[in-house]
């Protein structure tokens, strides 16, 4: 029984949202799965991505093949690595202590991208809200301007009629 690690398509239309499952190949998209993995959501930026890690790698090492998008999606959470470590370990290159190690250097990297690029969205965010801000107020004030000059151009007006009476 062939086993592939694969995407299983919940939410509405036009608002997608994944699983992460171990299923037998030969099972519907949304069908019958062996194990859910994790949880995907592209409707968020970035992408808000849950994946068990641990159990992901377990069916890797027991021949599972993932397919292209959850392939990137294992490479991305790290479970791809995860698994390459741990076939270091098994060969006798790595030690389990070495192998951990490297793992939480590369998550701590990870994370700080991911805190990198949602900052980077915040402040873009932030900004155009800013400038938008400041092109409301010049709207406001040239409405203003072209207020005011008639209001006075009115009084005067008044005032010279006022005159000559």
């Amino acid at each position: 029984m062939p086993v592939k690690i694969r995407l299983q398509r919940h939410g509405k239309k036009g608002k997608p949202f994944y699983w992460i499952v171990a299923a037998d190949a030969r099972a519907k998209r949304d069908g019958k799965y062996l194990e859910k993995l994790g949880a995907y959501n592209p409707n968020t930026n970035p992408a808000t991505i849950e994946l068990n890690v641990d159990k992901s790698v377990e069916w890797l090492q027991n021949g599972a093949q993932p397919t292209d998008t959850a392939r990137a999606i294992l490479s991305y959470k790290g479970a791809l690595l995860k698994n390459h470590l741990a076939g270091g370990v098994k060969k006798g290159a790595l030690t389990e202590d070495q192998a951990e190690a490297k793992f939480n250097a590369w998550l701590d990297e990870k994370a700080s991208k991911i805190q990198a690029k949602a900052d980077g969205l915040s402040k873009a965010a932030a900004d155009a809200k800013a400038v938008a801000l400041e092109a409301e107020k010049a709207v406001n004030e040239a409405r203003i301007a072209a207020a005011t000059p008639v209001e006075e151009e009115v009084a005067e007006e008044t005032e010279a009629s006022n005159e000559e009476e």
